[in-house]
């Protein structure tokens, strides 16, 4: 029997380049050799922004649109919209049940975000409970691996929790999930920070060729390079991170000598990553634009999808209030 994984994203803005080789990319490998379900995550995407909901559905489509044109297949990977398919709802209820407020409060994702977002209410139970409705996504499938990166173990660990918890509460239902440890690469957004939609700093898998060289030339370098004569150092350049998760070995290694000796300048190591960037979205975008103009297959993906999904997890709920009596 093939093992199965499990993996979501929220709808919360466009997908950049960042979710492409941090996850999306690694989605498209693992649909050839393992029973993948990938759903998107709109539920979720409610957590921080139940406050403004008007774009949720309009990313959810466009989120599905860059699946496909990145090289998910429909055929090989059950992909879905979590809201249509109640059961997650139902799930994360009952486990909800049992999950101790204190394995959530010191979920450190909980404290980071209260921390660091700002002008949002974060005092909702459906934020504190956010890694509650997470393992009932990933048990809800009987996921047996979930790629994560190794920040994101904390989240992973608690959802074993739960399982182990419910497990011998009731009857041993659920595999505890492993992780499959991705190397998720650090990609620069324009700022110089991570790729973020929360930064306003993302080249966007549906930006237009002309945005993303736009885009480029405003990147912030090398602070300390002030002129073109001055020899630049590529470690601390945000354009030569960059350069290391798109371009070529051969390009990288030039820019790594070139610039250290002035022999380039900023403006050109731009556009070499600029023709890079634009080399790997091209075909995306030439799949992208076929997608936006058949709706209706968009549409068939989805009830394909969800259907699959929901013989899953209705046998699921099935078997777990068996176990509880319910």
């Amino acid at each position: 029997m093939a093992t199965r994984v499990l993996s979501g994203m929220q709808p919360s803005g466009s997908l950049h380049l960042g979710n492409l080789l941090g996850a999306l990319d690694n989605f498209v490998r693992l649909q050839e050799e393992h029973e993948c379900f990938y759903f998107i995550a709109d539920w979720h995407a409610l957590s921080t922004n139940f406050e403004d909901t008007s774009r949720i559905r309009f990313y959810t489509r466009e989120m599905l649109i860059d699946w496909l044109a990145a090289g998910l297949d429909p055929e090989k990977s059950t992909l879905f919209i979590q809201s249509h398919v109640p059961q997650h709802a139902i799930l994360h209820l009952l486990l909800s049940m049992i999950t101790p407020v204190s394995w959530l409060e010191r979920n450190p994702t909980y404290k980071e975000k209260q921390d660091n977002i700002e002008g949002r209410d974060l005092s909702s139970y459906g934020f504190l409970g956010y890694p509650v409705l997470q393992a009932a996504d990933i048990l809800l499938y009987k996921g047996d691996f979930v790629p994560v990166g190794i920040d994101q173990l904390p989240h992973l660990e608690l959802t074993r929790e739960i399982t182990r918890r419910f497990n011998g509460l009731y009857k041993s239902i659920f595999p505890e999930p492993q992780a499959l440890l991705t190397e998720i690469p650090k990609v620069p957004g324009t700022d110089g920070r991570k790729m973020s939609k929360s930064y306003n700093n993302t080249i966007n898998l549906s930006d237009t060729e002309s945005e993303v060289r736009a885009k480029l030339k405003t990147m912030v370098t090398d602070p300390a390079r002030v002129r073109r004569t001055d020899k630049g150092n590529p470690d601390v350049c945000p354009v030569f991170t960059l350069h290391k998760s798109v371009s070529s070995l051969a390009v990288i290694d030039r820019v790594n000598r070139e610039c250290r000796t002035a022999e380039i300048g900023c403006i050109d190591c731009k556009k070499l990553s600029a023709d890079a960037i634009v080399a790997r979205l091209t075909p995306i975008w030439k799949h992208r634009r076929k997608l936006e103009q058949q709706p209706t297959l968009v549409d068939e993906v989805i009830a394909t999808g969800t259907q699959r999904a929901g013989v899953v997890a209705r046998q699921t709920i099935e078997e777990v209030t068996d176990a509880m009596n319910i």
